[in-house]
């Protein structure tokens, strides 16, 4: 992924639009001219012409040293990827008949979930004959988002998939 946007840079002989606006070594603007003599400015700088905006009308060209100026972008990616929060999706199975303190210990544990920035899918299995009670348990799954309410919201409601319910759960923003 990185590397695509550094080598769709066009560099010196590369760049074939007509006239460019350029940025010279300082920052500073040069205004538009022909490409070729932004690329002599260039190469009098003994450095390179590097096509910066594309889609700009016209395109924008920086006087550069390439190397520096692909290292500079790679590290920029690098430190936004570094400060990416990554959001995990934990899992809490249920049965049918769970017990009350059974409940209150798997809401806690999905609190502590929500609390750190996870979603929480929370899945009610069923086994053998349970199949035969699926909606009448749908009301467990609505009690553990009720007892959650306070710092979650129901992402995506119960819905059966094959033997088990499953509901998402993500903190309240």
């Amino acid at each position: 992924m990185e590397d695509k946007t550094i080598s769709e840079l066009f560099i010196n002989e590369q760049i074939r639009d007509k006239e460019v606006r350029v940025i010279g070594v300082n920052g500073e603007q040069l205004g538009i001219m022909p490409s070729r003599e932004a690329l002599k400015l260039a190469e009098e700088a003994e450095l390179d012409l590097v096509k910066i905006a594309p889609t700009a009308k016209p395109p924008v060209c920086k006087i550069v040293d390439y190397g520096k100026y692909r290292y500079e972008l790679a590290r920029k990616e690098k430190e936004a990827r570094k400060k990416q929060k990554i959001v995990e999706i934990k899992e809490i199975r249920l049965s049918p008949n769970i017990d009350t303190n059974d409940l209150n210990t798997k809401v806690n544990a999905a609190r502590k979930f929500l609390e750190k920035g996870n979603k929480v899918k929370v899945t009610l299995r069923f086994r053998g004959r349970e199949m035969a009670h699926m909606n009448t348990t749908k009301h467990i799954l609505d009690d553990f988002a009720e007892r959650l309410s306070d710092i979650a919201v129901v992402d995506k409601p119960a819905k059966v998939e094959g033997r088990s319910m499953a509901m998402f759960l993500t903190e309240k923003r």
